[in-house]
């Protein structure tokens, strides 16, 4: 929860050879589950989310799943878009408005350690600005613009 210091720390790169790397793509995707059947709501989780401080982002949603492992933000538009976000960290329990890059470029290993660069627009770059943000330390809640914040019942009316 938002209150746990490793939720502060940056992560460090996942190492093929003497990290459990199949080991943590398995809790962050059973924890991704269940979060999504408890919450109703979640697209991805971060390593650090689950107790795990390595670079690695589980995301599947819309029947797309992705597994990125030491991503990097290599190119970000100067096109900016406000977005509501919030996190499990939180428990969804509030959202708060942030200012995201409308287009990113990330470069990843995915988890056969194949080198993946990938543009991501609209909805799928403030998914992993907000995934790749957790691998540094930064919470959504450190990007809130205007102290524009609402609870999920009232976000939910917003949709």
């Amino acid at each position: 929860m938002i209150g746990n210091d490793i939720l502060r720390k940056r992560s460090a790169i996942v190492d093929f050879a003497n990290d459990p790397v199949d080991q943590y793509i398995q809790d962050l995707r059973d924890t991704l589950h269940y979060m999504q059947k408890e919450k109703q709501i979640g697209r991805a989780i971060a390593g650090p989310q689950i107790g795990y401080l390595k670079k690695i982002i589980y995301m599947e949603a819309e029947e797309k799943r992705i597994v990125m492992i030491n991503p990097q933000i290599t190119d970000k538009s100067q096109e900016t878009f406000e977005v509501w976000d919030s996190c499990f960290s939180v428990d969804v329990a509030f959202f708060g408005k942030t200012l995201r890059h409308r287009c990113i470029t990330v470069d990843y290993l995915n988890e056969n350690q194949e080198q993946i660069r990938e543009k991501f627009t609209d909805d799928l770059s403030e998914l992993f600005q907000h995934e790749i943000d957790h691998l540094d330390g930064i919470l959504f809640t450190d990007r809130i613009i205007g102290n524009q914040i609402v609870m999920r019942s009232e976000w939910e009316k917003l949709k």
